[in-house]
């Protein structure tokens, strides 16, 4: 059976959760209250409505309830105050009980009957009491979740290596996959500190233009092998992927050497 399907979000920049709305008509970045596994959330619309399969999903899709309200907002905004009333509690409790841990936010849902405390910490942490002491002060359900060095600089920001904002909480919804092989093809110091983003991690960035330097990489003659040139034979001593520009090296036969650039179009492989 034929659902449609949009895509909504409950952070800015956030993951984005497939959602059924063949029930309500909504436009892109328009506030809506959902259903979801943790009970009612409010969320933004944040991709166009599409016709989908629901047996392609593993479960029935949860449903848009409706155009989020003037009471919703206001629901949702009084919750934002008291996520910030409660994080400032759980560290004045985290510090009395010692715990080495640091609390980088807290989530309510729509009901405000479960938060969810966001730590981050280099070691296990027992937070009993901490759960004890919240759930006996704001009389709700309490879950702490432990965020990676990824997610914890997603969710404080900052400036990367470039001098812009962080990637991962500026527009990236989902982390990119980066590797090392991705710097190599790229022909980049593989020095932590120049491939290395603000949170120790590889940069996100050196997987926006890979496909491009991955497709030159395939047309490049590789490093110190022979090429035919306007000019003869010479040895290849450097690629630059980006111009698609070949560095060769000449011998004039007096033990002295010439290096010459060439367009990858102007030489041949032998």
């Amino acid at each position: 059976m034929q659902v449609k399907e949009v895509k909504v979000c409950f952070v800015p920049n956030g993951r984005a959760y497939s959602f059924d709305c063949s029930n309500v008509y909504v436009h892109m970045n328009e506030q809506v209250v959902v259903e979801t596994v943790r009970g009612l959330e409010v969320g933004t619309i944040c991709s166009k409505v599409s016709s989908v399969n629901e047996e392609d999903f593993k479960e029935p899709l949860k449903k848009v309830l409706r155009i989020a309200t003037k009471e919703d907002l206001k629901q949702k905004e009084l919750n934002k105050t008291k996520e910030d009333e409660i994080k400032k509690f759980c560290e004045k409790c985290s510090k009395n009980l010692n715990l080495e841990m640091k609390v980088l936010g807290a989530e309510l849902n729509f009901e405000a009957t479960k938060v969810i405390i966001n730590f981050s910490a280099n070691a296990r942490i027992d937070f009993r009491e901490l759960v004890k002491q919240l759930a006996g002060k704001y009389k709700m359900r309490v879950e702490l979740r432990q965020l990676d060095i990824r997610e914890e600089t997603k969710t404080i920001g900052g400036l990367g290596p470039c001098g812009r904002e962080c990637c991962c909480s500026n527009f990236l919804s989902d982390a990119t996959h980066s590797s090392i092989k991705m710097a190599k093809i790229q022909g980049l110091s593989l020095n932590p500190t120049s491939i290395g983003g603000l949170c120790g991690k590889l940069k996100c960035c050196l997987a926006y233009e890979n496909e491009h330097y991955l497709e030159t990489y395939k047309l490049m003659p590789k490093l110190n092998t022979e090429v035919i040139t306007p000019d003869g034979k010479g040895l290849v001593v450097y690629n630059d992927l980006l111009k698609r520009v070949v560095s060769v090296k000449f011998n004039n036969g007096e033990g002295m050497q010439n290096i010459k650039e060439f367009k990858l179009e102007d030489i041949k492989k032998i």
